[in-house]
């Protein structure tokens, strides 16, 4: 089970996308709402919404996406459920809301619309609302016996689109590449002849890295931004763990450099439509790992890594 979280201002383009006639949808679940048509919907949820003229994104949109493997189990009553179990836990309640089933993919999935307003005018709040989702949904499918998502793995490449086609192919590259290799000089070889370029980020006019940037079929991520495991910090931890424990000098400063301040992050977030699959939008900031080398120049007290 994964959740992908989308928030916005259209009620209406939210409703009318649940509700499509093409997907064969399936309305498991509402409250607060006149269910007549699309048009008393989206009216019923922008009247609650207006109790809060000062909150804009008052829209929101979550997809409860779960494995093929688990369809022959999932009936209406128990997405339903799961649905209004993760709402609770989110902190999402005591509001306005539509659940409906698509049958458009291959796997189990439904969408949630709720109003970010709730039913005393007060907003919902979305603190660290992708942090909290992906803990709740690991907690909910292990509770409910759910397959867990190989993420990644499955992803269809004949539906993916510009740029997360281009991404994907990145992610793949950047997973055979970083298991084998055993220190920079070698994977910026690897990957040049693969049509991957590199730029790492520095900070300010000094040789700290803090970042890594890939470049490909014209389009540039940041490490984080391709997965997680691809930021710079836990790049040069594992080629450090292929390499049995010897640790790896950072690469050199390159001609090439993109500087950044203290306090600066980078990184695009996904298109609306992509996958849900590629790790969550707000990542962590990449950080310097510890290096013998810099310990010196730095004059920073040298912090003990257990490998």
């Amino acid at each position: 089970m994964i959740a992908k979280i989308m928030k916005g201002s259209d009620f209406k383009g939210v409703v009318n996308y649940i509700l499509n006639d093409e997907k064969g949808t399936q309305i498991i679940d509402a409250d607060g709402l006149f269910l007549e048509n699309n048009d008393t919907i989206a009216q019923g949820f922008i009247g609650q919404a207006q109790m809060n003229p000062k909150v804009t994104k008052v829209v929101g949109h979550i997809a409860l996406s779960f494995s093929k493997k688990d369809a022959p189990r999932l009936n209406n009553a128990i997405m339903a459920q799961i649905a209004h179990e993760y709402m609770e836990r989110m902190g999402i309640k005591e509001t306005q809301y539509l659940i409906g089933r698509h049958f458009d993919k291959e796997h189990p999935h439904v969408h949630i619309a709720f109003n970010r307003i709730d039913n005393n005018g007060k907003t919902i709040s979305d603190r660290n609302d992708r942090f909290r989702s992906e803990r709740i949904c690991k907690e909910l499918t292990k509770k409910y016996g759910l397959h867990f998502a190989n993420g990644k793995e499955q992803v269809q490449m004949d539906r993916l689109r510009e740029p997360d086609k281009t991404r994907y192919e990145l992610y793949q590259i950047l997973k055979a590449e970083v298991g084998r290799c055993k220190d920079w000089q070698t994977l910026l070889d690897r990957l040049e002849r693969q049509g991957v370029g590199v730029q790492f980020k520095y900070k300010g006019q000094t040789d700290e890295i803090q970042g890594i940037v890939f470049s490909m079929n014209g389009y540039r991520f940041n490490g984080s931004k391709v997965d997680r495991q691809f930021s710079y910090s836990k790049i040069d931890a594992a080629l450090a763990r292929n390499n049995y424990g010897e640790r790896q000098m950072p690469p050199q400063p390159l001609a090439n450099r993109e500087e950044i301040s203290p306090t600066a992050s980078g990184g695009g977030e996904f298109i609306n439509g992509s996958l849900g699959l590629l790790t969550p939008s707000n990542a962590p900031e990449e950080q310097q790992p510890y290096d013998p080398y810099l310990r010196n120049k730095k004059k920073k007290k040298q912090r003990k890594i257990n490998w």
